[in-house]
């Protein structure tokens, strides 16, 4: 059946790939985005373009205004580092902008959420490998904190006022579209600079692990919990942990040519393995994380290669 769908952050990266899918759903689908980020190019066609600010009055209005059921949240402060730097900035963004939504939501016709959320800044350092969703909660970042914070004023307003609300916590998300500039997504800054001939940098010794989920399966998750109810928590990651030598090592393959890696300083408090456990959202939802890394790497150097020259 098909749903008025708003997308927030769906010029992004992600939220891109999610409102493209669900325009082939056949829903009706409003992207908000303030094009902070997000691209007019990554709009996919069929899906209506507003661009506002979520922290706004009018972000707010228009979720009630246009009769909106389900609310898809992407748009995020997403760099780790800078949360740690401006804290109040993130919270203003991460909190402040999901708690101007809810309120509007229950006002309105919302009767989902399906939120965005991080598996490994929520966890922080682990005790098990790969991470279950009732692994203890420590975050280590602000970005962290507000992910965590989320969630639970999502509980809350799933509890007060009967929102539905799936929470999916995204290992460390990679595929086409992804922004090769700031700090996030090393895949992104890695091929870009590959392509363009400039030496990239692996901070540390690169023996520091991460879970690499592709984009694609990212999405599947994200139709599966559509129409989900009640109030519910599901990691989205392969399980595996890939040190940024072997990323790298796939990457300099798929592209075939470009300068070897120089080693930097490491990044003070940074995070040294992270991997999530699926296993929860194949059993409840039937979404297999199944995209192996090196198909999702070759993809991904594909699009890059194709695209660029954009920047």
């Amino acid at each position: 059946m098909s749903s008025r769908i708003c997308v927030t952050g769906g010029a992004g990266f992600i939220g891109s790939h999610v409102a493209e899918a669900l325009v082939g759903r056949g829903h009706r689908v409003i992207i908000l985005d303030d094009l902070s980020s997000g691209r007019r190019a990554n709009v996919p066609a069929g899906a209506e373009l507003v661009v506002l600010d979520v922290r706004s009055r009018e972000a707010a209005a228009l979720l009630v205004d246009r009769g909106v059921e389900i609310l898809v949240h992407h748009a995020a402060q997403m760099d780790v580092r800078r949360s740690v730097e401006d804290p109040r900035f993130d919270a203003d963004v991460n909190i402040l902008g999901l708690l101007n939504l809810l309120e509007a939501a229950r006002r309105g016709r919302v009767r989902q959420v399906v939120f965005a959320s991080t598996g490994g800044a929520i966890y922080g350092e682990q005790d098990a490998f790969p991470a279950g969703e009732d692994h203890p909660a420590r975050p280590l970042s602000p970005y962290g904190v507000a992910k965590l914070a989320s969630e639970r004023y999502l509980y809350f307003y799933h509890c007060q006022y009967g929102l539905d609300a799936t929470c999916l916590r995204y290992a460390n998300v990679y595929g086409p579209r992804q922004n090769p500039h700031g700090e996030a997504g090393v895949v992104a800054i890695f091929l870009h600079r590959l392509l363009a001939g400039q030496q990239p940098v692996i901070n540390g010794d690169g023996l520091q692990t991460r879970d690499y989920v592709f984009v694609g399966d990212v999405v599947s998750a994200n139709l599966a919990a559509l129409g989900r109810p009640g109030f519910n928590i599901y990691n989205v990651g392969t399980g595996i942990e890939t040190d940024v030598n072997t990323l790298f090592a796939h990457l300099h393959r798929a592209i075939g040519s470009g300068p070897e890696a120089a080693h930097g300083p490491g990044k003070a408090g940074e995070q040294l393995r992270s991997s999530i456990s699926s296993a929860l959202l194949e059993r409840e939802l039937g979404v297999a994380v199944s995209t192996p890394l090196a198909d999702g790497l070759a993809r991904t150097a594909a699009w890059f290669r194709e695209n660029a020259g954009q920047p």
